[in-house]
Formats: C-alpha cells, structure tokens, sequence
C-alpha cells in the first residue's frame, strides 16, 4: 500500500468538499443530483457519510478477521440480503442529514474525519493493513468480495470521486 498516495487522496478530496461547498450557491445545493433522489446538499452528505463509516468499518474489520472464516462469509451474505433495508436507511440518512446539517457543520466534521483517518493510518502497520473481511457487494459498487484494511482506506475516496460526478452545480 502507498500510504503516501492513500494521504494525498484523502486530502484531495477533503479540499475538493471544501470548495464544491464554498462555491455552491443555496439554489444549486437545492437542485437535483444527476442520476440520484437527493439534492446537491443531500448528496454532499452523503459524500461526507463515506468518510464518517470508516471507523465502524475499520473496527468491524479488525473484529471479523479474528474470527473463524465461516463468520465473515455468514455476515456478508447476511447483509447481502438485507440490502433494501440498508438501501432505505441510507438514503433516509442522507436526505436528513444533507438536510439539516449546516455546511459549516459539515466542513468541520470532514476535516475532523479525516485528520482522524491520516492519524490511524500512520498508526497502522503492515500486518493490520492485510487484515480484511468479506464484504456485502450488494451494498456498495465498490465493495468487493473481500477487503483488506489497506483497501478500507481507498474506500471513501472512490465513493467520494463516483458521487462528485452526479453533482449538479454547473
């Protein structure tokens, strides 16, 4: 794993939130996403939200790749089939929290994610980084059967990068 480029990526995309939101007009963080329900504002959100589940993700896989193989593989398909539920909660999620959240509120609780995130990854070392799980594919394009922890970190900026794409602010 490149760390250094794992770093710059997340830094990349924690000033690219920084400017699509200084930018943004009200109007255009009111319009409709490209290809999704939210708005620009809830979508942005959820931009942020890929970044905030990292540290559940991290401890879950930690946890997980203690565990007998069996329990990973059970645990993703069990969370294969509550994908619509999962769906449904998501995009409740987004739509409230791109709602109500203050763009201020917003920015500060990115940057203070990632900083958090740049702090574990320099704590983590090369055994922990090729610890992984199986991961519900459903759920995620870019979940893949299986993860590491090194392919966690790579995680938010991919989902970040394919949602900047659907955004709608001319």
């Amino acid at each position: 794993m490149d760390r250094k480029a794992v770093h710059e990526d997340i830094e990349r995309t924690r000033a690219t939130f920084h400017a699509l939101l200084a930018c943004a007009t009200n109007e255009q963080l009111r319009r409709r996403s490209n290809g999704t329900l939210w708005t620009n504002r809830q979508l942005l959100f959820h931009m942020l939200l890929g970044f905030l589940i990292m540290r559940a993700l991290l401890a879950l896989a930690r946890v997980v790749a203690s565990l007998p193989d069996w329990v990973g593989r059970g645990w993703a398909r069990l969370l294969n089939a509550v994908t619509k539920p999962f769906d449904a909660v998501n995009f409740a999620g987004s739509w409230l929290g791109g709602s109500v959240m203050p763009r201020s509120a917003m920015v500060v609780l990115f940057d203070r994610t990632t900083a958090a995130l740049h702090r574990r990854l320099d704590r983590e070392d090369d055994r922990g980084l090729a610890r992984g799980m199986p991961y519900p594919t459903r759920w995620d394009p870019f979940f893949r059967e299986f993860m590491t922890v090194a392919d966690l970190y790579r995680f938010p900026v991919q989902h970040f990068d394919f949602h900047r794409d659907q955004l709608s602010l001319g």
